[in-house]
């Protein structure tokens, strides 16, 4: 079965909304990191908001390994609207992402990588509320935000972790590893 893993960006406030606007030093141990989770991924899932930015973005500018990545990635965008601009590789998922999840992971494991969820955080929380994220991966910057969109807003399940890794880079963030525990 495949794994969902969650790339995600967070101040220390717990902010996923924007990092450009948060997140101000970063070093070769970020880009390490990035490189280490999209290597492992061959599908992305984007909510509708982020792909009308990234796609105006991405193909044309940006750092890499991530440029590179996500240009050539198959990306599966969940909207019940056409899509506005053409990006390589994209998929308009019309229905249930839940669902639609679910039998992305059912794909056979061993031919095919992991499916990555960067951004969208609104896709995101609906996809761990649904007990569908198996890895979470958070860069956690040295910054509080203030105010902006929060993955963990309001009443959640409880649910545990398991710590994979940590690590603190030169530049301040914390590189987070976590799985879901299969019993708690």
């Amino acid at each position: 079965m495949r794994r969902v893993v969650l790339f995600h960006m967070w101040s220390l406030d717990g902010v996923a909304e924007e990092p450009g606007d948060w997140v101000f030093d970063v070093d070769q141990a970020v880009f390490d990191n990035i490189a280490e989770v999209i290597g492992s991924q061959d599908d992305v899932l984007l909510g509708r908001g982020t792909y009308d930015y990234w796609s105006g973005h991405w193909p044309n500018e940006g750092e890499e390994p991530f440029r590179g990545f996500i240009n050539a990635t198959t990306k599966h965008v969940f909207t019940s609207r056409p899509l506005n601009a053409q990006w390589s590789n994209s998929v308009v998922v019309g229905g249930p992402a839940e669902t639609y999840v679910r039998d992305l992971k059912e794909q056979d494991g061993s031919n095919i990588g992991d499916i990555g969820i960067h951004a969208s955080v609104g896709l995101a929380k609906s996809l761990h509320d649904a007990g569908l994220i198996d890895d979470y991966r958070l860069l956690i910057a040295p910054t509080f935000a203030g105010r902006g969109y929060r993955m963990f807003d309001g009443q959640q399940e409880q649910r545990r972790l398991q710590l994979v890794s940590s690590q603190s880079t030169e530049s301040g963030a914390l590189l987070l590893h976590y799985q879901k525990r299969l019993s708690s």
